[in-house]
């Protein structure tokens, strides 16, 4: 059994993997850690050019495309370690990346999950959007970082970098303890991609584990690779998927009203989309809403069971307030001026 396993999950990703994988292996050289790249059913070249560039780099091959959630589900299940890393394919990884993760994770058995300081790699001095400095969530399922609020990303000043409490740490580099993620059933597969890690880091939340951002450890994230910004598919998956993580997770005292909240917020960023005469977008948020009504029958087991190991608890990195009207009436742009410069 391997210390630390960092597991890549491939989809006709060849030209990133020629370029982020070599940070990868140069950096990753300590004993007992192995670097694997899960392919998931890539069409392209990725399979010549990881046998003939990289043939150090151990191999998972998945016969399909199972989307981030299950294919990484599908991946862990043939590595044996200790710890696993989920890194993205498009992650650039810098010198002594592991060291501060490993020795923060060996030295607090209570803490089941890390991530490190996420920066942008077209922009390294920026923070990146998905994970930044750590994730927060607000009262009705809007995540949001240390570092970056809605689209506002800042700049890296060592502003963020004290080791904290979080609520969810980014799927772009999330550090796991492999048998807690196989105990709690893993990535919810029919998310297929986005707000899977969010879901996962609630589970582990209501069920007392605690994560934490290290930004001792740095990475550098291109973000966006496989869907761009405001792209259809991304806008449904992300709606669909954050109301499926809500339904999941919430308490049955906090359920009917955060959904009816939600119902009237989604319905607005529907009419956000239509006044700006993106009708992809609006169309897929009516697509979400549908399908979420369609498929919620289907959690309804997932959520029992969510419910039955929740331990009652208050987790402040889920604040008591809209992060919206913090960000759009009051005007707080900056993680700082929700929390303070001291987190």
């Amino acid at each position: 059994m391997y210390k630390v396993a960092i597991v890549i999950l491939n989809w006709n990703g060849a030209e990133m993997l020629k370029t982020f994988l070599p940070s990868v292996i140069r950096y990753s050289q300590l004993p007992d850690v192995a670097v694997y790249v899960a392919d998931n059913g890539s069409s392209d070249n990725s399979l010549e050019v990881l046998r003939n560039h990289f043939p150090n780099v151990q191999l998972i091959i998945l016969d399909k495309n199972y989307g981030f959630a299950e294919g990484y589900n599908r991946a862990l299940n043939q590595v044996s370690a200790e710890y696993v890393v989920l890194l993205n394919s498009d992650v650039e990884v810098t010198p002594n990346w592991l060291d501060p993760l490993v020795t923060y994770m060996d030295a607090n058995q209570n803490i089941v999950a890390c991530q490190p300081k996420i920066r942008s790699w077209h922009n390294k001095e920026m923070f990146e959007h998905a994970g930044a400095s750590g994730g927060f969530i607000d009262k009705y399922g809007y995540p949001f970082c240390r570092g970056r609020i809605m689209g506002v990303v800042e700049k890296d000043e060592g502003q963020y970098n004290r080791i904290i409490p979080i609520f969810w740490a980014t799927g772009a580099a999330l550090f796991i303890r492999l048998g807690i993620f196989q105990e709690v059933g893993g990535l919810d597969g029919d998310f297929f991609a986005h707000m899977e890690e969010i879901d996962l880091c609630w589970r582990l939340r209501n069920r007392g584990y605690n994560i934490v951002c290290i930004p001792q450890s740095t990475v550098y994230h291109v973000g966006g690779a496989t869907l761009k910004k405001e792209n259809p598919r991304k806008t449904y998956l992300n709606f669909r998927n954050n109301l499926v993580m809500l339904y999941k997770n919430l308490p049955d005292n906090e359920l009917a009203r955060i959904m009816w909240v939600r119902t009237l917020l989604d319905y607005l960023a529907l009419l956000v989309f239509v006044a700006k005469g993106d009708v992809a977008n609006a169309k897929a948020v009516l697509r979400a809403r549908r399908d979420y009504k369609k498929t919620r029958a289907g959690f309804s087991i997932r959520r029992t069971e969510n419910i039955k190991k929740t331990i009652p608890q208050q987790i402040p990195e889920r604040t008591n307030y809209s992060i919206l009207v913090q960000f759009y009436v009051k005007r707080k742009k900056y993680f700082s001026q929700l929390f303070g410069t001291n987190e």
